[in-house]
């Protein structure tokens, strides 16, 4: 599955993956819809800050997933560490999509000059977390109850990958 950077037009795509996720997983806590246009500044903002927006692609080039990360924290100390977000299209979920755009966006990050990636997880998103495990990902904390969806209060879990063994910035 090829995978190449996110142009204006997958913002379409991109969008319907997002409000899907929005309206039927607690993988994003927000409870708002975006429109194209929302994702296309997005993907601007992301690409001025230095930071990429990738999709995984079919053989007609329809998006199937797409991944991005940004600052951990917008404070100069953290500028080593970046977060991550991945949203895989509700057909093409459990065929290797995510993981393919994981270790696409984990590269990236390193060829970067990144040092550590963060993931934030919803706890109960077992298979979110054990693919990050698979990845090299460790699990450092959990808040509990910091965020709520669909009426039920939500824990976050944390995980992160150094990406380098650098002992000094």
């Amino acid at each position: 599955m090829p995978i190449r950077a996110a142009t204006e037009r997958d913002a379409e795509t991109i969008a319907e993956i997002y409000n899907d996720a929005v309206l039927n997983t607690t993988a994003i806590w927000n409870e708002n819809k975006v429109d194209f246009l929302n994702r296309i500044k997005w993907m601007r903002d992301r690409r001025e800050a230095g930071f990429p927006v990738i999709v995984l692609v079919d053989v007609n080039d329809s998006v199937l997933g797409y991944a991005s990360y940004g600052d951990w924290r917008p404070w100069d100390g953290y500028r080593h560490t970046v977060e991550h977000s991945v949203y895989v299209h509700k057909s093409a979920r459990g065929r290797g999509a995510g993981k393919a755009l994981m270790e696409k966006l984990i590269r990236l990050a390193t060829d970067q000059g990144k040092h550590v990636m963060v993931a934030g997880i919803e706890s109960e998103n077992v298979a979110s977390i054990s693919l990050h495990k698979k990845l090299g990902f460790t699990e450092v904390g959990r808040l509990s109850e910091v965020g709520n969806k669909f009426g039920h209060w939500l824990d976050l879990t944390f995980l992160q990958l150094r990406l380098d063994t650098r002992a000094h910035p």
